[in-house]
């Protein structure tokens, strides 16, 4: 099958190769990578028919121009960076037809912090250890040993057929997130729990935190009160996607997809895999709450949420 491609004109201060995941490499030390917000990953895909697991570019903070080299169908999701082509405005959540020669560029964020730009079928990306997901750290995936995107860089594609009676998929405002709002986080309390005093687990569910600039793909610091951290000494181990560690400073630190593999930090417990979408568009100052979550109901969320999306 011929190929197509995008070309990088202006590559933005962010902008990600990423997949679903790198899994089961965690005993060799490197993390899973992927999209953080990976409702707005699998809608971009599911809106132009893609199988799951298909390669996109995740902008993070905007400020990215591509010129497109032939004609094709692609998919925009997640935060709204004032994406354009050619100068005339597009519509988020949704797909539409970009024609050879035309420029495709993207501005400050307005509402989020990531967009997520599909193809259909998906970038042609290489694998390394099953997975094409960029993660800077570790220099692993993407295209150029976890680079990030850089100028003049080619993507290519499979050459499709757009239909002459073509028309945009769009998802429905029912689904569409407001990255604006405040956002609410559903805490599964881990056995670490119980080594906090009750004076603690209050200030933490009783605060607003604010997010704060030191805030990554590797994780999410927060500043409010101070949480008082117990004073025991633990062993390092495995740290799962969402943890919330209370480190001796007492400001909560949320891991996300490039989290290291172990640490030993005390753990609160940890968000539900359902939430982290939210969190990953969040921008620093943005307002962050903390409830109890029922760990059976948020797995059966979770559970219906992937086999919708053919995880």
């Amino acid at each position: 099958m011929s190929t197509s491609s995008l070309t990088i004109i202006k590559p933005g201060q962010m902008t990600l190769i990423q997949d679903f995941g790198r899994f089961g490499t965690s005993h060799l030390g490197l993390t899973q990578g992927g999209p953080v917000d990976d409702y707005a990953y699998s809608w971009a895909n599911h809106l132009l028919s893609n199988p799951v697991n298909q390669s996109v570019i995740e902008i993070t903070l905007g400020q990215v121009k591509l010129k497109v080299d032939e004609d094709c169908e692609l998919a925009i999701c997640g935060g709204d960076l004032d994406a354009k082509l050619d100068g005339t405005a597009l519509i988020n959540w949704s797909t539409f037809i970009a024609r050879k020669g035309q420029i495709l560029s993207f501005g400050l964020p307005k509402n989020g912090l990531r967009a997520y730009l599909a193809v259909k079928g998906g970038f042609n990306m290489p694998l390394t250890l099953g997975s094409s997901s960029t993660v800077v750290r570790e220099n692993i995936g993407g295209v150029n040993n976890g680079a990030p995107c850089e100028e003049n860089l080619v993507l290519s594609f499979d050459r499709h057929v757009i239909a002459e009676t073509y028309k945009s998929r769009s998802l429905t405002f029912r689904f569409k997130p407001n990255y604006n709002l405040p956002v609410t986080l559903r805490v599964i309390e881990g056995y670490q729990n119980q080594y906090f005093s009750e004076e603690a687990k209050q200030a933490f569910y009783s605060q607003e935190f604010t997010v704060d600039q030191n805030s990554n793909r590797m994780g999410y610091r927060l500043q409010g009160n101070t949480i008082e951290s117990p004073q025991i000494d633990m062993l390092s181990e495995g740290i799962a996607l969402g943890s919330i560690q209370i480190p001796q400073d007492g400001q909560p630190i949320i891991l996300l997809n490039d989290r290291q593999t172990i640490g030993g930090y005390p753990k609160f417990g940890c968000i539900a895999r359902i939430d982290l979408p939210r969190l990953a568009q969040a921008k620093p100052g943005h307002s962050i709450s903390f409830v109890k979550g029922d760990r059976l109901g948020l797995q059966d969320v979770w559970c219906q949420w992937a086999k919708f999306f053919g995880y």
